[in-house]
């Protein structure tokens, strides 16, 4: 346990320190304020940046108030008892759901022109970026499943090799 610290421990998401005694946010869902992950974020906008990599289907964000040690358990709220705030923000129902993720062009257009052109001497149609965001977001698919498998929640380089 470190307690040279001079705040209780940082956001999750942001890594800005949370004061001792400060008012924090964790997941209502289980897996995400276990002691193993212990995710703790300064605000609701950091909880709501967490949720789409989460996958939920239905979370919220718990109000906490920090300890007064660092790493120390979390204390209850002493005004109220604590408040679950429901998210429910149209871009994590996207992308919680396979089917609406959004399909955005994933490569830089500009830099693969620029590319194809130098290395050939040739032009590059727009629809080109489509079928290549495709075929990155099953690449990317593939990973993800590679990294869930090895336990991971980061997708690292080699889950992307053969």
């Amino acid at each position: 346990m470190r307690t040279d610290e001079s705040f209780w421990r940082k956001c999750s998401s942001c890594k800005v320190p949370i004061e001792f005694k400060a008012k924090y946010y964790v997941c209502s869902v289980s897996t995400c304020n276990a002691l193993r992950t212990g995710y703790v974020f300064c605000n609701v906008s950091c909880f709501e940046k967490h949720l789409p990599g989460a996958r939920h289907r239905d979370a919220g964000a718990v109000e906490k108030i920090a300890g007064n040690t660092p790493y120390s358990a979390e204390e209850p709220l002493a005004s109220s008892p604590q408040r679950k705030m429901a998210i429910s923000s149209p871009n994590v129902s996207a992308i919680q759901s396979k089917n609406q993720i959004p399909k955005d062009i994933l490569v830089v257009a500009s830099k693969l022109k620029d590319y194809i052109k130098a290395r050939s001497e040739m032009n590059t149609s727009q629809s080109v970026m489509d079928i290549l965001s495709d075929q990155i977001r099953r690449l990317c698919d593939d990973a993800i499943d590679k990294a869930r498998i090895a336990g991971r929640k980061t997708v690292l380089d080699r889950d992307f090799e053969g």
